[in-house]
């Protein structure tokens, strides 16, 4: 409990981030203000081995080419003398960091031999990824309530939307490896997408990198509860489950904490 709560409060940004970045006052909304490019954000503090810090794209702008990059890094942002203007290639070339564009086709990494292992369905209540073990519900992205909203959610959880489109829910992670490194996974609305670098180096402080980049404009960060469900989420997820779809939820007698929450969340 004690580390699912501190887990929970190192999900916002960190003050070092890119020039044309503004932070809301909790910090856990970056938008990209001007521009298309030094858009450069980093979680607060270094994850923990299996911790996932998860965004949602709020915003998307219309003219430029490109979109939201993401992935680690062993840089300490304050130890930056500047935040580079991007994440690709100019952090990357910094060493020690590793980023990709996302994409539908995600790049992945495969050791010679090696089978392509199955994702889990999207129906599985928990995502596993080697021995992590992760609430789907949270991973996956939902549309505004309206009155598609039941066929949008769907396509959501199926993810065949573009991995880029609106209230996409993107993350990533690092899982440790026996040989003492770790595997850097991406996962797109409840999806893992593989490993997509090997061999980082799991005894040093890792850090998300979040570029909000090109036709990304704005993101926020989605916190995580691990382990069992909490009561309000196994709430929302029976209430859900009984309705046609979210519009439905203002009708019913509940607390409008609890509608909201079911609706938006």
């Amino acid at each position: 409990a004690a580390m699912a709560a501190r887990w929970r409060l190192a999900a916002r940004f960190h003050h070092i981030h890119g020039a044309n970045i503004r932070l809301d006052a909790s910090r856990t909304q970056a938008t990209r203000v001007e521009s298309f490019a030094n858009g450069l954000c980093f979680s607060q503090e270094p994850l923990a081995p299996g911790q996932i810090f998860l965004v949602e794209i709020e915003e998307k702008e219309l003219g430029w080419c490109g979109h939201l990059r993401v992935g680690l890094t062993a840089h300490d942002p304050q130890s930056l003398e500047v935040v580079p203007e991007y994440s690709l290639p100019d952090l990357v070339n910094l060493g020690h960091t590793w980023v990709f564009a996302i994409t539908r086709n995600h790049n992945r990494v495969v050791v010679e031999g090696e089978e392509a292992q199955a994702r889990g369905q999207p129906w599985e209540p928990f995502l596993l990824i080697d021995r992590v073990r992760i609430p789907r519900d949270t991973l996956v992205g939902r549309s505004r309530p309206g009155r598609y909203s039941h066929i949008l959610d769907d396509l959501y959880k199926m993810n065949v939307l573009p991995a880029t489109a609106r209230r996409s829910r993107i993350g990533v992670l690092y899982a440790p490896q026996p040989d003492g490194t770790a595997d850097m996974h991406i996962v797109i609305n409840g999806e893992d997408m593989g490993p997509s670098a090997r061999g980082l180096p799991a005894t040093r402080p890792l850090y998300a990198v979040i570029d909000v980049f090109a036709s990304t404009k704005s993101v926020r960060v989605i916190p995580v509860d691990y382990g069992f469900l909490s009561l309000q989420t196994l709430c929302r997820l029976v209430i859900q489950k009984h309705i046609v779809h979210r519009l439905a939820i203002d009708g019913l007698d509940l607390p409008p904490p609890l509608k909201s929450w079911c609706q938006h969340e």
